[in-house]
């Protein structure tokens, strides 16, 4: 008879990763417990997954793109984000929000400071009177 209780998840363990400069597809499969075509997949759904390849053409992924899979499939299969979600979660973990803010206040701050660019009417004028002078 099956119980109807709530199977209860274990928190989310970091995940040991070898300390190799280099990951075949099989080895980052068994890593994250994904068939190696999901990681196909998930490579053209999320652009920072970039592996390098071999002269043979295998695949040879680095710690940062398999700590990304990791990542990426504790936000499909344990958040359950849709694969558009996890990709924004993604993107927008590298780009603060205070960021532009800050870029635009230091920009109006810098303006402050400048001499304002003079018109070329003026500089017409002073080039004349030059002009003049040195005939």
């Amino acid at each position: 008879m099956h119980s109807s209780a709530p199977i209860e998840v274990p928190p989310l363990a970091k995940q040991e990763i070898p300390d190799k400069l280099y990951f075949r597809i099989g080895d980052v499969s068994r890593l994250a417990g994904v068939k190696p075509y999901v990681l196909r997949y998930w490579e053209t759904e999320f652009p920072a997954i970039a592996p390098k390849k071999s002269g043979t053409g295998q695949r040879l992924y680095r710690r940062k793109d398999v700590e990304l899979i990791l990542e990426i499939k504790h936000l499909l299969y344990e958040k359950r984000f849709t694969i558009e979600g996890a990709r924004k979660a993604i993107d927008s973990r590298g780009k603060p929000a205070a960021a532009p803010k800050r870029a635009t206040k230091d920009i109006k701050q810098a303006m402050l400071f400048t001499p304002p660019a003079p018109d070329i009417s003026s500089i017409r004028t002073e080039l004349v009177d030059i002009l003049a002078l040195l005939k």
